[in-house]
Protein backbone atom coordinates (compact mmCIF):
# COMPACT_ATOMS: atom_id res chain seq x y z
CA UNK A 1 0.00 0.00 0.00
CA UNK A 2 1.33 3.45 -0.93
CA UNK A 3 0.34 6.78 0.59
CA UNK A 4 -2.27 7.42 -2.10
CA UNK A 5 -3.96 4.07 -1.42
CA UNK A 6 -3.97 4.77 2.29
CA UNK A 7 -5.40 8.25 1.82
CA UNK A 8 -8.21 6.87 -0.34
CA UNK A 9 -9.05 4.13 2.18
CA UNK A 10 -9.08 6.75 4.93
CA UNK A 11 -10.97 9.57 3.22
CA UNK A 12 -13.71 7.38 1.77
CA UNK A 13 -14.60 5.81 5.11
CA UNK A 14 -18.04 7.06 6.29
CA UNK A 15 -16.91 7.87 9.85
CA UNK A 16 -14.16 10.19 8.61
CA UNK A 17 -16.55 11.91 6.22
CA UNK A 18 -19.01 12.41 9.09
CA UNK A 19 -16.32 13.89 11.35
CA UNK A 20 -15.18 16.27 8.59
CA UNK A 21 -18.71 17.41 7.78
CA UNK A 22 -19.61 18.04 11.42
CA UNK A 23 -16.30 19.82 12.00
CA UNK A 24 -17.12 22.17 9.11
CA UNK A 25 -20.59 22.89 10.46
CA UNK A 26 -19.20 23.51 13.96
CA UNK A 27 -16.47 25.80 12.62
CA UNK A 28 -18.99 27.85 10.64
CA UNK A 29 -21.18 28.25 13.73
CA UNK A 30 -18.14 29.23 15.78
CA UNK A 31 -17.24 31.97 13.28
CA UNK A 32 -20.83 33.26 13.19
CA UNK A 33 -21.20 33.31 16.97
CA UNK A 34 -17.79 34.47 18.10
CA UNK A 35 -17.24 38.01 19.38
CA UNK A 36 -13.71 37.49 20.65
CA UNK A 37 -11.11 35.95 18.34
CA UNK A 38 -8.58 35.72 21.16
CA UNK A 39 -10.90 33.45 23.13
CA UNK A 40 -11.48 31.38 20.04
CA UNK A 41 -7.73 30.84 19.70
CA UNK A 42 -7.50 30.01 23.41
CA UNK A 43 -10.30 27.48 23.02
CA UNK A 44 -8.50 25.74 20.14
CA UNK A 45 -5.34 25.55 22.27
CA UNK A 46 -7.13 24.20 25.35
CA UNK A 47 -9.12 21.61 23.38
CA UNK A 48 -5.96 20.44 21.61
CA UNK A 49 -4.12 20.03 24.91
CA UNK A 50 -7.01 18.20 26.60
CA UNK A 51 -7.54 15.70 23.80
CA UNK A 52 -4.47 13.44 24.37
CA UNK A 53 -5.19 13.06 28.08
CA UNK A 54 -8.89 12.42 27.49
CA UNK A 55 -8.05 9.78 24.88
CA UNK A 56 -5.54 8.17 27.25
CA UNK A 57 -7.98 7.97 30.16
CA UNK A 58 -10.80 6.58 28.00
CA UNK A 59 -8.50 4.09 26.28
CA UNK A 60 -6.83 2.84 29.45
CA UNK A 61 -9.64 2.79 31.98
CA UNK A 62 -12.76 2.23 29.85
CA UNK A 63 -11.74 0.44 26.66
CA UNK A 64 -9.20 -1.73 28.50
CA UNK A 65 -11.31 -2.08 31.61
CA UNK A 66 -12.81 -5.47 32.34
CA UNK A 67 -16.27 -4.33 33.34
CA UNK A 68 -18.06 -3.45 30.11
CA UNK A 69 -18.13 -7.06 28.89
CA UNK A 70 -19.41 -8.27 32.26
CA UNK A 71 -22.75 -6.51 31.82
CA UNK A 72 -25.16 -7.69 29.15
CA UNK A 73 -26.30 -4.18 28.24
CA UNK A 74 -22.75 -2.92 27.55
CA UNK A 75 -21.16 -6.06 26.08
CA UNK A 76 -22.03 -5.17 22.49
CA UNK A 77 -20.64 -1.66 23.00
CA UNK A 78 -17.28 -2.96 24.26
CA UNK A 79 -17.10 -5.57 21.51
CA UNK A 80 -17.62 -3.00 18.78
CA UNK A 81 -15.47 -0.16 20.08
CA UNK A 82 -12.38 -2.11 21.15
CA UNK A 83 -12.46 -5.89 21.50
CA UNK A 84 -12.90 -6.48 17.76
CA UNK A 85 -10.03 -4.09 17.07
CA UNK A 86 -7.63 -6.05 19.28
CA UNK A 87 -8.84 -9.39 17.96
CA UNK A 88 -8.06 -8.30 14.39
CA UNK A 89 -5.84 -5.17 14.57
CA UNK A 90 -5.50 -4.63 10.82
CA UNK A 91 -9.19 -4.90 9.89
CA UNK A 92 -10.33 -1.57 8.47
CA UNK A 93 -13.99 -2.10 9.39
CA UNK A 94 -13.21 -1.98 13.12
CA UNK A 95 -10.27 0.43 12.95
CA UNK A 96 -12.57 3.42 13.46
CA UNK A 97 -14.98 3.68 16.34
CA UNK A 98 -18.75 3.58 15.93
CA UNK A 99 -20.17 7.08 15.36
CA UNK A 100 -22.93 6.36 17.87
CA UNK A 101 -20.21 6.13 20.53
CA UNK A 102 -17.45 8.43 19.31
CA UNK A 103 -19.50 11.52 18.54
CA UNK A 104 -21.12 11.79 22.01
CA UNK A 105 -17.71 11.18 23.60
CA UNK A 106 -16.00 13.90 21.55
CA UNK A 107 -18.82 16.31 22.40
CA UNK A 108 -18.73 15.42 26.10
CA UNK A 109 -14.99 16.05 26.29
CA UNK A 110 -14.89 19.30 24.30
CA UNK A 111 -18.19 21.18 24.48
CA UNK A 112 -18.29 21.85 28.26
CA UNK A 113 -14.69 23.08 28.23
CA UNK A 114 -15.41 25.42 25.35
CA UNK A 115 -18.60 26.70 26.93
CA UNK A 116 -16.68 27.63 30.08
CA UNK A 117 -14.24 29.67 28.03
CA UNK A 118 -16.71 31.72 25.99
CA UNK A 119 -20.21 30.31 25.82
CA UNK A 120 -21.73 28.79 22.72
CA UNK A 121 -19.13 30.25 20.32
CA UNK A 122 -16.28 28.53 22.15
CA UNK A 123 -18.35 25.37 22.59
CA UNK A 124 -18.69 25.15 18.80
CA UNK A 125 -14.97 25.96 18.44
CA UNK A 126 -13.99 23.23 20.88
CA UNK A 127 -16.23 20.69 19.17
CA UNK A 128 -14.75 21.56 15.76
CA UNK A 129 -11.24 21.23 17.24
CA UNK A 130 -12.07 17.86 18.74
CA UNK A 131 -13.48 16.57 15.46
CA UNK A 132 -10.48 17.78 13.43
CA UNK A 133 -8.11 16.29 16.00
CA UNK A 134 -10.00 13.01 15.76
CA UNK A 135 -9.54 13.02 11.99
CA UNK A 136 -5.80 13.58 12.44
CA UNK A 137 -5.56 10.82 15.05
CA UNK A 138 -7.47 8.41 12.85
CA UNK A 139 -5.21 9.13 9.87
CA UNK A 140 -2.15 8.17 11.89
CA UNK A 141 -4.09 5.24 13.31
CA UNK A 142 -4.56 4.03 9.72
CA UNK A 143 -0.82 4.36 9.11
CA UNK A 144 -0.19 2.31 12.23
CA UNK A 145 -2.48 -0.55 11.25
CA UNK A 146 -2.63 -0.73 7.49
CA UNK A 147 0.07 -2.15 5.25
CA UNK A 148 1.90 1.12 4.73
CA UNK A 149 5.55 1.73 5.64
CA UNK A 150 6.18 5.35 6.71
CA UNK A 151 9.28 7.10 5.38
CA UNK A 152 9.31 9.82 8.05
CA UNK A 153 11.21 8.55 11.11
CA UNK A 154 8.83 10.08 13.65
CA UNK A 155 5.81 8.44 12.03
CA UNK A 156 7.63 5.11 11.80
CA UNK A 157 8.49 5.38 15.48
CA UNK A 158 4.95 6.09 16.71
CA UNK A 159 3.73 3.23 14.51
CA UNK A 160 6.18 0.88 16.19
CA UNK A 161 5.13 2.08 19.66
CA UNK A 162 1.46 1.54 18.86
CA UNK A 163 2.11 -1.91 17.41
CA UNK A 164 3.85 -2.87 20.65
CA UNK A 165 0.50 -2.11 22.32
CA UNK A 166 -1.32 -4.45 19.93
CA UNK A 167 1.21 -7.25 19.48
CA UNK A 168 3.37 -7.31 22.62
CA UNK A 169 1.76 -5.84 25.77
CA UNK A 170 -1.53 -3.97 25.85
CA UNK A 171 -0.93 -2.45 29.31
CA UNK A 172 1.15 0.40 27.93
CA UNK A 173 1.58 2.79 25.00
CA UNK A 174 -2.07 3.83 24.99
CA UNK A 175 -1.37 6.85 22.79
CA UNK A 176 -1.78 7.24 19.05
CA UNK A 177 0.27 10.36 18.31
CA UNK A 178 1.08 11.74 21.75
CA UNK A 179 2.68 9.49 24.35
CA UNK A 180 3.00 12.28 26.91
CA UNK A 181 0.20 10.90 29.12
CA UNK A 182 1.84 7.44 29.00
CA UNK A 183 5.14 8.96 30.13
CA UNK A 184 3.43 11.00 32.84
CA UNK A 185 1.43 8.08 34.23
CA UNK A 186 4.07 5.35 33.89
CA UNK A 187 2.67 3.23 31.05
CA UNK A 188 5.16 4.16 28.32
CA UNK A 189 7.71 1.65 27.08
CA UNK A 190 10.24 2.29 24.33
CA UNK A 191 11.21 -1.28 23.51
CA UNK A 192 9.43 -4.63 23.72
CA UNK A 193 12.10 -5.98 26.05
CA UNK A 194 11.01 -3.47 28.71
CA UNK A 195 7.77 -5.37 29.28
CA UNK A 196 6.97 -9.10 29.27
CA UNK A 197 4.86 -10.43 26.44
CA UNK A 198 1.23 -10.31 27.52
CA UNK A 199 -0.94 -13.42 27.12
CA UNK A 200 -4.00 -11.17 26.85
CA UNK A 201 -2.74 -8.73 24.20
CA UNK A 202 -5.31 -9.96 21.65
CA UNK A 203 -8.27 -10.72 23.90
CA UNK A 204 -7.88 -8.00 26.58
CA UNK A 205 -8.52 -10.56 29.31
CA UNK A 206 -11.71 -11.83 27.73
CA UNK A 207 -10.43 -15.37 27.30
CA UNK A 208 -12.39 -18.60 27.00
CA UNK A 209 -12.87 -18.90 30.76
CA UNK A 210 -14.17 -15.33 31.01
CA UNK A 211 -16.43 -15.98 28.03
CA UNK A 212 -18.01 -18.90 29.87
CA UNK A 213 -18.88 -16.60 32.79
CA UNK A 214 -19.85 -13.61 30.66
CA UNK A 215 -20.99 -15.05 27.32
CA UNK A 216 -22.58 -12.00 25.68
CA UNK A 217 -19.55 -10.89 23.62
CA UNK A 218 -18.85 -14.48 22.57
CA UNK A 219 -22.48 -14.94 21.57
CA UNK A 220 -22.33 -11.82 19.42
CA UNK A 221 -19.05 -12.94 17.85
CA UNK A 222 -20.33 -16.45 17.16
CA UNK A 223 -17.05 -18.02 18.27
CA UNK A 224 -14.82 -18.19 21.36
CA UNK A 225 -12.34 -15.32 21.78
CA UNK A 226 -8.97 -15.78 20.08
CA UNK A 227 -5.64 -15.50 21.89
CA UNK A 228 -3.92 -14.50 18.64
CA UNK A 229 -4.97 -12.56 15.53
CA UNK A 230 -6.00 -14.33 12.33
CA UNK A 231 -3.15 -15.36 10.05
CA UNK A 232 -2.27 -12.41 7.76
CA UNK A 233 -2.12 -12.80 3.99
CA UNK A 234 1.20 -13.55 2.34
CA UNK A 235 1.78 -9.84 1.75
CA UNK A 236 0.76 -8.93 5.31
CA UNK A 237 2.11 -6.10 7.40
CA UNK A 238 5.75 -6.80 8.17
CA UNK A 239 5.76 -4.05 10.78
CA UNK A 240 3.34 -6.00 12.98
CA UNK A 241 5.56 -9.07 12.73
CA UNK A 242 8.56 -7.00 13.69
CA UNK A 243 6.73 -5.43 16.62
CA UNK A 244 5.59 -8.80 17.88
CA UNK A 245 9.04 -10.36 17.70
Amino acid sequence: MNLRDLAIAYSTYPAIQAYAALALVSAVLAVIWTENWGRMALTVLVATLIYPMAWYLIHRFILHGRWLYRMKWSAALWKRIHFDHHQDPHKLEVLFGSLANTLPTIALVTVPVGYLVDGKAAAATALATGLVTTCIYEFFHCIQHLNYKPTWNWVARIKQLHLYHHFHNEDGNFGIISYGPDMLLGTFYREARQKPRSPTVFNLGYDVEEAKRYPWVMNLTGAPPRDRPPRPPASGNSDSVKAAS
